[in-house]
Formats: structure tokens, sequence, C-alpha cells
């Protein structure tokens, strides 16, 4: 299925045993990598062909991709300001619909400085290789996302790895530090594979202890957890003393883009020099608009998270009464760990046979090689439909 070069100079070369598994598991049955979706029919239902599949593993944690208010923010958009900036930021592409989106996430943070960016991953490449560089040291959590590590290796800095969601482990190797140089700690407040949450304010008084700046990822965490969706520094009651949030716009807030806000003012400056946001074009009018209308919802209302977190107790119970042991404590996400590829593998086929989609998740793109069937619940998912879920999660 996946032919690769056989002769060894090659740029192919070097995935052939990539190829060989990506062949492997699509033998057992459906590809799991790059799933086709025929028809989106609503947040929580798509056609595969001519099979309605119901949808457990979308990110779309508040269900508001067809919210009148985003969906209808979207097409005005596109009538006033047409289908894209066609420039960055920093020449033609800003817009007055950029700039209302950062005041207003300076309201809904009560912070000092806003910037939007075109995808979440492009919001860490761009703040976290600019703010750190030569002569500087950034410290991340092992289990950082893909978009951490490679901001990382976009900076000058030095990068030092602490144990997953050890304060204990980051005090030590803060301590080990020389004096010079700036010191940047890098941790997400729900980590995206397994769904645990991080101990935000512990993490806080140890880099502050130690002299550290502390930089929260809460893209899966914004509009699941603290008053009305503002994360879980906010839930932790230091969302005031955390000094960068980053976020995405692709999961709670039904769009695509990013976002980064700071306390400190002179976040602005990073406009400036961050090559990521200099030379990529800026969000589309529709994007900016949706994320606009979703954050307003958000802010405004906050029975969706009700809902998010009934269905989530739900379906982590039933899992468990089913003889499961998810991965984390009940949250917007729930991973159940496999014993190996093949079982993953073949359960996701089963599941999919039964119109249950799910993420295939398996090394090397989890923490500590793990092999998971990892679901995402949705305040738009009904008490039925977690019922039908875990129905076919007994099947197994």
């Amino acid at each position: 299925m996946f032919d690769t070069d056989t002769n060894r100079n090659s740029v192919f070369a070097k995935f052939e045993k990539l190829a060989e598994r990506m062949s492997a598991v699509s033998a057992v049955g459906r590809s799991p990598f790059g799933m086709r979706f025929d028809d989106m029919l609503s947040p929580t239902r798509a056609r595969i062909g001519n099979e309605e599949i119901l949808l457990a593993g979308t990110n779309n944690y508040l269900g508001l991709t067809y919210a009148p208010e985003c969906t209808t923010a979207a097409k005005a958009a596109i009538d006033a300001h047409g289908t894209a900036t066609t420039g960055s930021r920093l020449a033609n592409g800003t817009y007055s619909d950029h700039l209302d989106l950062e005041e207003a996430l300076k309201a809904y943070f009560g912070v000092a400085s806003a910037i939007v960016c075109t995808t979440g991953y492009q919001a860490n490449l761009a703040a976290l290789s600019t703010l750190a560089g030569r002569g500087d040291h950034l410290l991340i959590d092992a289990d950082s996302h893909a978009c951490i590590y490679d901001a990382c290796r976009l900076s000058d800095a030095e990068t030092i790895r602490f144990r997953h969601n050890s304060p204990e482990d980051l005090a030590k190797r803060l301590s080990r530090l020389p004096d010079t140089g700036a010191r940047l700690v890098v941790i997400e407040g729900l980590y995206s594979m397994l769904g645990d949450v991080a101990p935000v304010a512990e993490f806080l008084k140890v880099a502050h202890a130690h002299g550290a700046m502390l930089f929260v990822d809460e893209a899966h965490s914004v509009g699941c957890y603290g008053d009305h969706g503002r994360g879980v520094a906010q839930a932790q009651g230091v969302l005031d003393q955390v000094d960068f949030i980053s976020g995405t716009f692709s999961k709670s807030f039904a769009s695509i883009g990013g976002f980064i806000v700071s306390r400190h003012p002179a976040l602005e400056l990073i406009r400036l020099v961050s090559r990521p946001y200099l030379f990529t074009a800026s969000g589309s009018p529709a994007n900016v608009a949706a994320a606009r209308a979703a954050l307003g919802v958000i802010a405004r209302d906050d029975q969706l998270g009700k809902r998010l977190w009934a269905r989530a107790n739900q379906l982590h119970a039933g899992l468990i009464a089913a003889g499961f042991q998810p991965a984390s404590p009940p949250g917007p996400i729930i991973a159940i760990e496999r014993p190996d590829d093949q079982t993953a593998v073949a359960e996701w086929n089963k599941l999919m046979d039964a119109g249950i989609y799910v993420n295939l998740a398996v090394p090397p793109a989890t923490p500590q090689a793990k092999s998971l069937l990892r679901l995402s619940v949705s305040a738009a998912h009904t008490e039925a439909d977690i019922d039908r879920i875990l129905a076919a999660f007994r099947s197994l």
C-alpha cells in the first residue's frame, strides 16, 4: 500500500518501517489515518459512505460548530470581507475583526495583551520560539504536545525536559541552572492524549520561586474548566499570576486559529520579531468571526460546560462499570489504554462497525509509547449517545 523507494539514498528510505506499520494497521480493516467523512451532519454525527456514525473523538467539546451564532457570524464575515486576507498580520492581514477578537480575549482572561494567530500550533511556535532565545532556558513537561517540542527546536534556547506533572522534578532542574539567562517553564493545562490535568498552581509556585516565568498551553482546557471555561489556571485560582497562556480556536471555539495572552504588556513586542507570526497569512474572516462568536457564547452561557461535565461523568462511570480503566479522572478527554497496537486497532475497527468513531492513538504519537482508544466528550452528546457508546465498548 505504501511504496517506499528501495534506493537506500532515497529521501523515503527512512520511512520504510513506518510504511510497514501503516500497511499492517490498514490491513486489519478501515484505515484510521485521515478518516474521510463524506458529510458532517451535526456536532455529533457524520456520514461515511451510506453509514451514519456517532462521533466520540472530535474535540468539539462544547458542540458549537453548528451554533447559529457561529455560523451566522462566519457567513456575514465572508460577505463583508471575502474568503481570505491574503497577507500576514504585519502586512495587509489585520482586519478590524482580528483586533476585536484580541480585545475580547483580553477582557475574557483579564490580561494586558493578546495576540491572535492563524492556528493553535502556530501560536505556540510563535510565542515560545521568540520569548526564549540564545542563553535562555526552556523547561518543558516531558509529555508536551508536538508543537511545543517544535517551538523548542526553532528557539536558540537550551531545552530541558522534566518528569510529567512533577513540580518536584522541575524544582530540581531549576535549582541546577546557572544564574544567567531567562527561564521559561512550559506546561499544558489538560494533556490531549491521556486527559490528565496539570497542578498549575504548584508549578507556578515552583517557577516563580526560582525566578522563572510560567507558560500554560490551555488548548484542550479552555471552554471546559474554570468559570465560564477560562481554563485550568482559573479553576485553580492562579489565572492572574500565570505569565502566559496559549490556546486554540479549533476545539471549544468551533473554528480555526490560536491565541497567546499575557498579564505582561510587553508580549506585544513579539509581533515585530516572531517569524511564525510575521510570515504566515492571518486567519480568514470567517474563522475569526466564528471564534469571536463562540467566545461570546462561552462567556455568557455556563450551561454548555455543565452539560459537558454531566456527559463526561456518565461516560467515565460507565466505562469503569464495563470493566475498563480510564487513564485519568472524569474530563472532556477519556483515554483507555490497550495492551498493544494490535488490540487497539482491532477494537477501533469493532467500534467503527458499531457506528462509533473514537480516536486511535498509537506510538510514536502517544506518551510512554501507550496504545490508546481516546474519546472526547461534547456538550452536544445526549445521555442516549453516551449509552450507545458504552454499549459498543461492552461489546468488545
